[in-house]
């Protein structure tokens, strides 16, 4: 067991922005549990004594509570959680099914549910605080005519009002709970789409690498004063009509 480094939760942790998150936090001396439905045998992560990996889909609640089982047996305790777990996918408000909101919402509600829970109770138990980050997108607040993805922002939308309440409700114990909204960012989501006509989505006429947004991620985790906030890293598309 090791007790002397922090420990950090990371879902969605095989590959894009999840695994970019995982190996920064290991780089900068963090202990990494790394979640994903087969993160064991195949992911994006550097080898190392400080990392443990648990396979599983974040919607089921088995899967959370081996997530937080293992930290703790293997680290000893959790200091930060990075909800990068997600689903997404864009068509017209139309073409959705029940069955698509269904697997929205499993992935991206229950599964912020049931791990943000026992690691918020385990952060109370250990009485020194914690850090809750949150990925979702720019386009909550910021919809682009462009890139429909109404029903998506139904669970991305909740995770940014849930996270401004936690802020609330556990500032006095020491617990900050943050944000962040990236906008166009080169992961394997965007595989199949034009490169050109992705960056016309941004301000700054770049995509983004998922190191950039993993850069966010820790700076919201350290960050001692800051808390209910959503850090836009979308190259200032959520500044307005460009």
């Amino acid at each position: 067991m090791s007790t002397n480094r922090k420990t950090i939760i990371v879902t969605g942790a095989s590959q894009g922005i999840g695994a970019a998150v995982a190996n920064l936090f290991l780089d900068r001396g963090y202990n990494v549990v790394g979640n994903s439905r087969n993160i064991s045998s195949k992911n994006e992560l550097q080898r190392s004594d400080n990392l443990a990996v648990v396979d599983g889909d974040i919607g089921q609640a088995a899967t959370a509570a081996r997530i937080v089982e293992t930290a703790i047996k293997r680290f000893g305790r959790i200091d930060a959680l990075v909800n990068n777990a997600g689903i997404f996918f864009a068509k017209p408000f139309t073409d959705y099914t029940m069955e698509d909101f269904r697997a929205l919402s499993s992935t991206n509600l229950d599964g912020f549910i049931f791990v943000t829970q026992l690691a918020v109770k385990q952060m109370l138990a250990q009485k020194s605080g914690g850090s809750v980050v949150s990925i979702t997108t720019s386009i909550v607040d910021h919809p682009l005519s462009a890139f429909t993805a109404s029903v998506p922002m139904i669970t991305k939308g909740g995770i940014n009002a849930i996270s401004r309440s936690l802020a609330m409700e556990y500032a006095q114990e020491g617990i900050r709970v943050n944000t962040v909204a990236p906008g166009i960012v080169d992961t394997p989501l965007h595989k199949d789409n034009p490169k050109d006509f992705l960056k016309t989505l941004s301000p700054l006429g770049r995509i983004a690498a998922s190191r950039d947004i993993a850069e966010a991620v820790f700076y919201l985790t350290e960050a001692s004063q800051v808390t209910g906030e959503v850090l836009h890293v979308d190259g200032g598309a959520h500044l307005g009509r460009w």
